[in-house]
């Protein structure tokens, strides 16, 4: 999983690697949150099925396993994927695989097995850090061209939000107070410029608020004359103020669920309110 629409390159300097380092420190938190989630899991409850079409828990944890392996240096699997309505581009095809792979393990083996792997790929961070976002990681999945920026960004917010498919589907809430949270709301709602102008592409000087309650999380943005959305400083008064618990932006924005299945408010236009909420999915 990556975000739709990434940042483009980004300087080096000290300023660049500090921020790199952080992400390490984010994804390596989400790594230990997600393997004492999977260790707790009772095995009547692995193929619970999961928001995310086709995948239960159990396939939840067994692609975070093939990500990480990847990334530590194992061997890509190849195995044979039979169409199926949630495959629906090589990307889909590429993830089917690994977790077939792993098909019939149980959640402490895959436990381990992530966490083998991230130790792997942790001491290799730690002995060489990125300094550069733009430069090119060692590995990536299926050596996709994403930059140092792209791959330790995307990290923590994957395993994040399967964390989150693997809480709901047990009924454990819970993590919206971790690192990891907070990134992923962030790098979510930065998508909504994109969102707004490209896919609603309202009238010129429409503006939208998306407030996330209980966080400090909030983006507002404003269509220009030329018709381009820009986000701009928080407005008191827009078209439309959209206010929504963490967890209804996140099934929302991960395309998880669709707006029905959610509880937002509207104050103003409620019609673009839902316009805005309909197409918010920026996760693929």
């Amino acid at each position: 999983m990556t975000l739709r629409d990434e940042p483009g390159r980004l300087s080096s300097g000290p300023a660049d690697a500090s921020r790199l380092a952080d992400l390490v420190e984010t994804w390596r938190s989400a790594i230990a949150e997600f393997v004492a989630l999977a260790r707790e899991i009772p095995e009547d409850q692995w193929d619970l099925p999961t928001d995310l079409d086709g995948w239960s828990v159990r396939d939840n944890v067994a692609h975070t396993a093939h990500l990480e392996a990847v990334l530590a240096g194992a061997p890509e699997e190849t195995v044979e994927v039979a169409e199926a309505p949630h495959i629906k581009d090589l990307g889909g095809l590429y993830t089917e695989q690994g977790v077939l792979a792993r098909r019939g393990r149980g959640l402490p083996e895959l436990a381990d097995e992530i966490e083998t792997a991230a130790a792997t790929r942790l001491a290799e961070l730690r002995a060489d850090p990125p300094t550069d976002g733009a430069a090119a990681p060692p590995r990536t999945p299926a050596g996709i061209g994403w930059n140092n920026d792209t791959l330790l960004n995307n990290r923590p917010l994957d395993v994040w939000m399967h964390e989150q498919d693997v809480r709901r589907a047990t009924g454990r809430p819970g993590g919206y107070d971790a690192p990891a949270a907070d990134h992923t709301l962030a790098r979510l709602g930065r998508a909504l410029p994109m969102v707004l102008g490209k896919r609603v592409a309202p009238a010129a000087g429409t503006s939208v608020r998306l407030d996330v309650t209980g966080t400090a999380h909030s983006w507002s943005v404003l269509i220009g004359d030329d018709g381009r959305a820009t986000a701009v400083e928080q407005l008191a008064d827009p078209t439309v103020l959209i206010t929504l618990s963490p967890e209804d932006f996140v099934v929302l924005a991960g395309g998880r669920r669709p707006v029905e299945a959610t509880e937002p408010t509207y104050d103003g236009d409620a019609a673009l309110g839902r316009a805005v909420l309909s197409n918010l999915a920026v996760t693929p």
